[in-house]
């Protein structure tokens, strides 16, 4: 059994984690760390859980587990790893923006691989460090990915995707209150959101030329899930791109292109991301759809940890859509 930790469990993710993760059958939770609710039960923070699990939240770190999840704000995972030593044969999978970056990624010896499986599975696979990716980024990349392998992003891409209330995390803001959010729809950030680093540095990384992104992402008055519609120039024909789609993600056994038109209720709750695209006279429309709070934090995290160890990709994720 793979024990693993958790640090910072009594948020959205951290909670999304320990349910994936009291269902691996091959992972046994060692402990779960918080500063404020050390000695309470899990069900404190996940009342869902009751009858599931009579683990409580500890203010101790066990050093020796064979890997650790930080679930923490962003900039409080190195802040951490700077006050709390582990083995040099544990794991760790970070799912804050911290070391994302190319920039970021050495930290104490270390480089963290960037862990967007449709990317870097193999990679992965040799990994000790794991840096998750976010979740809008996530969305956005496997929208876009196969364009960039090929070389047709050389144009400006508009993209335009809408992020569901626990996209804002645990924490109480003004805009996510329910007064605020119910029945409204607002953008934030236009042009300037902080995944667009990852997204270029991930779109760059085959070695063909990208053109500028225009980014504008938006809050919806609903809890989970991202829709992201992303248009650029492209010159070939619709039966191209999907040749193009299916054949870029062919062994993904979570991304799937769909020849009709997505919705977010075909992938909240579950570990998929699926892809449609479209065309009109000269404009590749491309939509992706995944839930923000699996695919896009704690379901690609389990992802990325049974790749380290040697697992079936799929293991502990196959998860079930809500759709009516």
């Amino acid at each position: 059994m793979i024990k693993a930790g958790i640090i910072g469990g009594s948020g959205y993710t951290g909670g999304e984690l320990i349910r994936l993760l009291l269902n691996h059958p091959d992972v046994e939770i060692d402990f779960v760390f918080s500063t404020t609710r050390a000695g309470k039960p899990i069900t404190s923070a996940h009342p869902d859980l009751l009858g599931v699990t009579n683990l409580e939240f500890t203010g101790e770190v066990n050093p020796n587990v064979d890997v650790v999840f930080l679930c923490l704000g962003h900039g409080n995972s190195s802040k951490f790893l700077n006050e709390n030593s582990f083995s040099e044969t544990t794991k760790i999978i970070d799912l804050s923006n911290d070391f994302r970056l190319k920039a970021d990624a050495t930290f104490q010896g270390k480089t963290f691989v960037y862990g967007l499986t449709e990317l870097n599975n193999e990679k992965i696979k040799k990994a000790d460090y794991i840096a998750n990716p976010g979740c809008f980024a996530t969305t956005i990349q496997l929208g876009l990915l196969p364009l960039a392998k090929a070389g047709l992003l050389q144009n400006q891409v508009h993209i335009n995707a809408i992020t569901g209330s626990t996209g804002a995390g645990v924490g109480l803001s003004s805009t996510s209150h329910f007064s605020w959010r119910n029945n409204n729809v607002s953008w934030y950030k236009p042009f300037t959101h902080q995944h667009l680093g990852e997204i270029g540095e991930s779109l760059d990384s085959f070695g063909n030329k990208t053109g500028q992104l225009f980014f504008l992402p938006n809050r919806g008055n609903f809890t989970r899930g991202i829709l992201a519609t992303s248009y650029t120039q492209f010159d070939g024909s619709l039966e191209e791109a999907q040749q193009l789609y299916q054949e870029y993600y062919k062994d993904d056994v979570f991304t799937h292109v769909s020849a009709e038109p997505i919705h977010l209720k075909q992938v909240v709750n579950t570990n998929q991301c699926h892809v449609h695209l479209h065309k009109h006279e000269g404009t590749l429309l491309v939509t992706s759809a995944i839930d923000n709070l699996l695919k896009g934090a704690s379901g690609q995290a389990v992802q990325n940890m049974n790749l380290i160890f040697g697992l079936e990709e799929a293991k502990g994720l196959q998860l079930k859509a809500g759709v009516f």
